[in-house]
Parts: structure tokens; sequence; C-alpha cells
């Protein structure tokens, strides 16, 4: 990965300007502007108006604060894919302050924080991972002298935006699981004057979070949102309706155990407790490990991460399956029979609904059921 400083910016450089002077070729980066148009769903014709928009922007400056959390969220950013998209935004941007990534510390980072807060008050985008513990006067996370919630509000007065990144900036994380000894709580539940996004996950995918930024350059603004703050360019799909192992859910094959002839073929890992019906994550998409698998792919149920307490809602993760929309009560698929398998998940309802309209129209013009006559329709109202 190219380190930034290798590459000083001059006073009030663009960022079309930056590359050009770096020898970076044009057809490069608008290829890249293209992935990044297609990850925010906008599609590849967008490229040119991304590409204009970023050639003109400034370098930005995002501070990222590390409150009540483990750092895999800033080693799952770090690695993004190749052709890196992540080499292209340690440039892009101005990382003033990352208390894991800086070279520095103590008292001399704490004031490049407040510094570049300062110079680009009501501009600077702020990432933040980590939960809020609040509990016992806010005294489980302490960093500089101030409290976790004291670092979050105080980033916060003068940010242009913030981006939640992670579950324990969504919700709190495993320590706002019960009993919840800190108190933990998410960004949302401190601070309510600042439009925030939400990347979910335990970690999340780190191309959620650099295309996220980039649409913050290229439009000025956040991507569409669901209701949980997510980018729905990311969250607006189950992994069950995306998921590679699908076809074996309609067909009702399921894995038993985790070394049954089913595991070995690829099978279905609902039974074996996988949660995605009831996780919206762009994980068959994206991938890991610049997209070179996922979970389930790998053989490993979905243990819904991307939802707002996971550790307590989808735990045991081996044992509890999701919720079996339409039925009222936790069902397991074999209690419901394989040719009701396919209207075990949400995300399927629609598939379902259609096809038992097409079922009664079918039926009604078979039988030839009559119309009901004023009186029979008064009689029966």
């Amino acid at each position: 990965m190219i380190s930034p400083s290798a590459y000083p910016w001059a006073e009030g450089e663009t960022l079309g300007q930056h590359l050009d002077e770096r020898g970076i070729p044009r057809r490069d980066f608008l290829e890249y502007c293209g992935k990044m148009a297609v990850i925010l769903g906008i599609g590849s014709a967008a490229a040119p108006r991304v590409a204009k928009a970023l050639e003109s922007v400034k370098r930005p400056s995002v501070v990222w604060l590390q409150l009540q959390e483990c750092t895999g969220c800033v080693e799952s950013v770090l690695r993004t894919e190749n052709p890196s998209i992540g080499d292209l935004l340690l440039d892009v941007i101005s990382l003033d302050y990352n208390h894991t990534l800086m070279a520095g510390a103590g008292k001399a980072v704490e004031k490049a924080k407040t510094d570049a807060m300062a110079a680009n008050k009501g501009k600077y985008l702020l990432v933040v991972s980590g939960s809020i513990p609040t509990k016992e006067n806010d005294i489980y996370t302490m960093i500089g002298g101030k409290t976790a919630r004291m670092q979050l509000e105080e980033a916060a007065e003068g940010c242009a935006a913030i981006i939640a990144l992670g579950a324990c900036a969504h919700w709190g994380g495993v320590q706002g699981a019960r009993p919840n000894p800190t108190g933990a709580v998410g960004v949302r539940d401190i601070i309510k004057n600042k439009p925030i996004l939400v990347v979910a996950g335990c970690p999340p995918i780190g191309d959620t979070v650099t295309a996220t930024v980039v649409h913050f350059l290229t439009f000025g603004a956040l991507p569409e949102m669901d209701r949980e703050g997510r980018p729905l360019f990311a969250y607006g799909e189950r992994i069950h309706d995306q998921c590679q192992r699908r076809a074996h859910f309609d067909a009702g094959q399921f894995v038993e155990t985790f070394d049954d002839k089913g595991a070995r073929e690829g099978w279905c890992l609902y039974q074996v407790g996988c949660k995605g019906p009831a996780t919206f994550s762009p994980c068959p998409i994206f991938k890991w490990n610049t997209r070179t698998s996922w979970p389930i792919e790998a053989g490993h149920p979905c243990i819904g991460c991307t939802e707002p307490y996971f550790w307590d809602t989808m735990t045991p993760f081996y044992g509890r399956l999701p919720d079996v929309a339409g039925f009222g009560i936790e069902k397991r698929v074999d209690t419901i029979g394989a040719s009701l398998a396919i209207g075990a998940a949400a995300g399927v309802a629609a598939h379902a609904t259609m096809t038992v309209l097409h079922q009664m129209k079918r039926r009604k013009a078979t039988r030839q059921v009559p119309e009901a006559t004023e009186d029979e329709g008064a009689n029966n109202g």
C-alpha cells in the first residue's frame, strides 16, 4: 500500500491535480470511478459524474475515533479490494487522526486531532468505531484523560457527518450484549443532531466504508439509508436472496451436521443455524479478503452480525434458526415441511404471495364459482 506521506499535497491542490502530479493514468482513475459507481448502485454510466466530482474536490479531513472496541473494524478497512480502493482513498483523504494507524502517540496525536477539527470545522468527516460505555460515570473507556462519551461529543460538534463503523458503534456490540456491564450504546444513542450513517457488521466489509466516503465526496451527502441507518446500496437485500446456496434451500436440501454429505456438496446451511433469511448484508456480493470468499461460501452459517443486538437475538448461533415469517412463532424447517420451506423467510414472501394468488385464480376459473348476488352479499355481511 502506498503511504500518503510519500506524495505530499500542495496547498489548495485538487484531487485531479494531485493524481496528475503522481502520474496516475486517467484511464485507471475512470476505471476506479466506474467500480465505485457500480458498488453505489448508480450504474457504471455514472462514472463520469463521479470522476468530475472527485477531480475537483480538495483533500477532505477525516477524524477516526476508536472507542470501546477490538480494532477489527480498522483491520477490515485495511483489506479493501484490489485494484485498491484503499490505496486511493488513503491518498485522497487526509486521515488526521486514528490512534491505531498513526505513528505517534500521546499528547502529540491528541493535539493533531484538535488542530484538524479546528481547522476544518463544519467540513470534516467523523468515523467512529467502538461503543460508548455509559455506566459508572462513563469510566470504562478513557482516551487522553477523557471518557469515550466526551471524546465523541467533542469530535461530533464540528463535523459535517458521522460514519458509525461496525456493530459496536451501531448499537453497542458484544459489550452491549446482556447483561451489558458497561452500559455500552451506539453512536446514535448519544449524538442526535448530526447525520449518521451506520456501516453494520462485526466487522463490516471495508469496501462499504470506502464507497460511502466516495459518495460523500461526490454528492456532498451521505447515501440513502434504511431504518437502521445503513446505506441501501449495500444493505438493501437479505443475504438469503443473494446466496449461492439458495437453490438448495428452495429444493429442501439442507446440511444436518457439518460433516455430512450435504455439507460436502454445498447444501443450504439453514438447519445448522444460518441467519441469512433474517440478515441484510452485502457479504455475497462484496465478499471478504479482497473478494476471495465469505462465510457461507466457506461452509459456515451466517450469524447475522449486521443486525442490531445480534449477540442476544441470534444466539446460540448453531442451535437456533431465524423466526419463520408468516407462522407467528418460531419453528424449524423440518416441522413445517419441505413444501413450505420457500415461505420460511421474509425474503421470499413476495414469491409465495404471487404463487398463492395465481393458484386461487386458477381454481376459481376451473370450478366456475358463481359471483355472489347482492342479496347474498348482504346476508354474508
